[in-house]
C-alpha cells in the first residue's frame, strides 16, 4: 500500500483511484461497507481511501478528551489487510479546511488526485463549516467527471454502526459489542515501555504501553489476545489486561499492563496489538497486596476459560469452510 499525504504533488501511478473517503476511526463494518462499493465501482481502478490528518476533530478542538480508536500507523495496517492500495493520508491544516466545498472537489478530488470514482457515507459532510453534502459532491462530480456513489449508513441491534457507537460500548465495558461493529477486536496497539515493574514483585510480570490519545475503554480488567508484532518473540498469545490508573498505587496516568499467559522473555521495545475480548470486572483498591494477588489469580484463571472457550468456538467455525474447500 502507497500512503500518499500531499494532494498536491502526487505521481502519475497514484492518480484514478476509486477511493472511500472518511475518517475511518476503528475501520468498523460500515467502512468497510463503504470500501467495498468502491471497490466494485470501478474495479480496473487502484482501490483507495482517504482520511485526514490530524482527525479534523482533533485539529479544531486540541485539548478536547481523546476520542481516537486507532492510531495512524494501526488504521493503515488495518486498511492495507483489507486491500486497500493507496491510502490519501491528506496532511489537514488551515489551508485544506478553508476549502469550499466546489474548491475541495475541484483542487482536491479532481486536479489534485485525478480520482475515478469516490464514495461517502450517506452523513458525509466536507468543505469550510462542514457546509457540502454528499448530494453536493455529487453534483460536482456530475460536473467535474469523477462518479460519486453514496453509500447508505449500516444498523447494528437498531444502533447505527459508528465510531461513536464504538466509542460508548467500549466505555461501558462491553468490547464485544464492539467487537460485532467493528467485526474484529477492538485492538490498543504500541510499544512495550518500562513501567515500575510492581507485577513482576506480584508474580505478574507485565508489558506496559501507554493509551495516550486513544478513546479509553472502561477501566478495569480484561481477557485479552496479544500479538507481538515485532522482535524474537513474535507471535499470539493469551493474557489478561489491566487498563487504568492502578488505584492500589495511587496511580494518575491511565496505561494497560498486560500479562501474557505461560510466557517467559523481554518484550521492552517490542510493538504489541492488545485485543480486548471480555471485560471481567472494574480496577478496585483492596486491603493489601496478599488480596490483589489472589484477584489476579482468579483472573487469570477465568480469562484462560474465557479465551479457551472463543478458540474452541473460532476453531469450530473454520472447520466447515476447510472441510467444503478440501472437497
Amino acid at each position: 500500500m502507497r500512503i500518499i499525504r500531499d494532494y498536491q504533488f502526487v505521481e502519475q501511478q497514484d492518480r484514478g483511484a476509486s477511493v472511500a473517503i472518511g475518517n475511518f476511526d476503528g475501520v468498523h463494518r460500515g467502512h468497510q461497507s463503504v470500501i467495498d462499493l468502491a471497490r466494485a465501482a470501478a474495479p480496473d481502478a487502484p482501490l483507495g481511501v482517504m482520511t485526514f490528518e490530524p482527525h479534523p476533530r482533533a485539529f479544531f478542538a486540541p485539548n478536547a478528551p481523546p476520542f481516537r480508536l486507532m492510531s495512524p500507523e494501526a488504521r493503515a495496517s488495518r486498511l492495507e489487510k483489507l486491500g486497500v492500495e493507496r491510502l490519501y493520508q491528506l496532511n489537514f491544516n488551515a489551508a485544506l479546511s478553508s476549502l469550499t466545498p466546489e474548491e475541495f472537489a475541484r483542487k482536491v478530488i479532481s486536479e489534485g488526485l485525478g480520482l475515478t470514482h469516490v464514495v461517502v457515507g450517506a452523513d458525509f459532510c466536507f468543505g469550510k463549516g462542514r457546509s457540502g453534502t454528499a448530494a453536493d459532491l455529487q453534483r460536482f462530480g456530475a460536473e467535474m467527471g469523477f462518479g460519486v456513489t453514496i453509500a447508505p449508513l449500516m444498523e447494528h441491534s437498531d444502533d447505527t454502526v459508528s465510531s461513536t457507537a464504538i466509542r460508548t460500548a467500549l466505555s461501558e465495558g462491553r468490547p464485544r459489542d464492539a467487537a460485532a461493529m467493528l467485526s474484529h477486536w477492538h485492538r490498543i496497539e504500541g510499544e512495550v515501555i518500562g513501567g515500575e515493574q510492581r507485577g513482576r514483585d506480584l508474580g505478574f510480570p507485565t508489558a506496559n504501553m501507554s493509551i495516550d490519545g486513544l478513546h479509553p475503554p472502561a477501566f478495569g480488567v480484561y481477557a485479552v489476545l496479544v500479538d507481538v508484532l515485532n522482535g524474537p518473540h513474535q507471535g499470539r498469545y493469551q493474557g489478561a489486561a489491566s487498563v487504568g490508573v492502578r488505584p492500589m498505587f495511587d496511580g494518575a496516568h491511565p496505561n494497560i499492563e498486560t500479562f501474557l499467559f505461560d510466557f517467559t522473555g523481554n518484550l521492552y521495545g517490542a510493538t504489541l496489538s492488545v485485543a480486548l475480548v471480555d471485560y471481567l470486572r472494574p480496577e478496585m483498591k483492596f486491603d493489601g497486596l496478599q488480596a490483589l494477588i489472589d484477584q489476579m489469580t482468579a483472573d487469570c484463571a477465568r480469562a484462560r476459560d474465557i479465551l479457551t472457550a472463543e478458540m474452541q468456538a473460532e476453531t469450530q467455525a473454520e472447520t466447515p469452510a476447510r472441510t467444503q474447500a478440501e472437497t
